[in-house]
């Protein structure tokens, strides 16, 4: 009988791996090295008391996944040095990207519900840049009572870009999401990111009567503190987001940061006030000798929307290509 080789190990299913090299930017010579496997398995069921036995059937059931990348500027363009995946998040690279290049995310999972758990760490070295986007709107399921969460991390080097400009993330009635996102800016490192949210889908009559939605940004430039913001929504969501100071009624919101920033680019996204159909507004502070911020808010009654003015003001903001994804 022959022998299976000694030391090669072939990553089996719920592993993640490795890959060194650019996936689908042109490098053939993406190596693959298998990480550690999953902790070992639950506890049988049939072992456990119900109330433990419950709780561990729900657990084995939660999704989970993460994704870290490495991009580092070379005389051909932005280069993906390292990409590991594990669990059900996933990234591909689309080809003949306009600009950037440009980093797809997708869950497998098809969605988030309570208690899954995903994380996503970017480093950007001296004058790489790229656009990270997403395959579809996000949905965020009900929960029957643990909270989801999706965790940012990015660093970016001098002279780095990043966009992160994925699709909107639709919470359904009862969803659980907490969100936090962490970002470390070089002195030169350029940043515009956009997230938008949406309660509900218009389309089908649906309203968020209940939910949880945390959402904590923190943004440093040089190690000093550049941007900071909590924004949470517990409880009755469809009465919070009918009040004028959070959303006036509106069932759909965004932000738009970009550092640095001026006040041109305020001036730029007001000049296109009458493009918009829901409500925008946006301002500038001179926060650094690097430059300062620009921050928008949007609000409107749908998705749709609020698409139609994110792209106005991404436009006004000097994005004149979106992510090919997103015509799709």
């Amino acid at each position: 009988m022959a022998r299976r080789p000694q030391g090669l190990h072939h990553p089996q299913q719920g592993e993640g791996r490795i890959a060194r090299g650019d996936l689908g930017w042109g490098d053939s010579g993406a190596g693959y090295s298998a990480l550690p496997s999953p902790p070992d398995p639950l506890p049988r069921a049939d072992v456990l008391p119900p109330a433990a036995s419950a709780h561990a059937t729900f657990a084995a059931n939660r999704a989970w996944g993460h994704v870290s990348l490495t991009f580092v500027a070379t005389e051909r363009g932005t280069h993906c040095a390292t990409t590991r995946e594990e669990g059900s998040l996933r990234v591909r690279f689309p080809g003949a990207c306009a600009g950037a290049p440009e980093a797809v995310l997708v869950n497998t999972a098809g969605g988030i519900a309570g208690g899954d758990r995903f994380a996503v760490d970017l480093e950007l070295q001296a004058g790489a840049e790229v656009v990270v986007t997403t395959t579809a709107a996000e949905k965020i399921y009900r929960s029957l009572g643990p909270n989801a969460t999706f965790d940012l991390a990015a660093k970016l080097a001098d002279g780095a870009a990043l966009t992160w400009l994925p699709r909107e993330m639709i919470l359904f009635n009862r969803a659980r999401l907490a969100r936090a996102v962490d970002i470390a800016l070089a002195p030169t490192a350029t940043l515009l990111f956009a997230e938008t949210v949406v309660f509900g889908r218009a389309a089908m009559g649906e309203a968020v009567q209940q939910g949880f939605f945390t959402d904590r940004w923190r943004v440093r430039r040089g190690g000093r503190l550049l941007f900071a913001e909590n924004f949470g929504l517990d409880g009755p969501i469809a009465d919070r987001l009918g009040e004028a100071a959070i959303a006036g009624g509106h069932a759909a919101i965004g932000t738009v940061l970009m550092a640095p920033a001026d006040e041109a680019a305020v001036a730029a996204v007001r000049a296109m006030a009458d493009q918009f159909r829901g409500e925008v507004g946006i301002s500038a502070w001179s926060a650094s000798p690097s430059g300062g911020i620009a921050l928008a808010r949007l609000a409107a009654a749908n998705g749709a929307l609020l698409r139609h003015d994110l792209v106005v003001v991404l436009s006004a903001l000097g994005r004149q290509a979106l992510p090919r994804i997103w015509l799709n």
